[in-house]
């Protein structure tokens, strides 16, 4: 999920041609929806969207009984240690600073999908 169109429309270009499914919500309450069809194993998910912000969207994902236990990485330009560690106690399974390389998203979702 991520606000930036064009960003969330190119890494799930790229991911599908490493072999994963992949579904695009630019938004909170769009991604929450999307979840619930597409039921994923991992979120990559941005944490500065407007409306309904990543720590919202993480809060209603593990809030749900058949989404509580998808894998949600946070992937957003905020990568400071307060960021971090706020993530962390949002119960995020990981945290990846934009930009990260393709290697970098492709070994978090397999970490986390193992």
């Amino acid at each position: 999920m991520d606000d930036n169109e064009q960003a969330a429309d190119v890494a799930s270009e790229l991911l599908e041609l490493y072999g994963y499914q992949t579904a695009v919500a630019y938004g909170g309450a769009q991604g929450l929806q999307a979840a619930e069809v597409f039921a994923p194993d991992v979120i990559l998910l941005d944490l500065g969207m407007p409306g309904m912000d990543g720590f919202q969207v993480a809060a209603a994902l593990r809030a749900r009984p058949d989404l509580r236990d998808v894998a949600i990485v946070a992937f957003s330009a905020w990568g400071d240690k307060g960021t971090r560690q706020r993530t962390h106690a949002a119960g995020f399974n990981d945290h990846l600073t934009k930009p990260a390389s393709l290697d970098e998203i492709v070994t978090t979702i397999a970490a986390c999908h193992a």
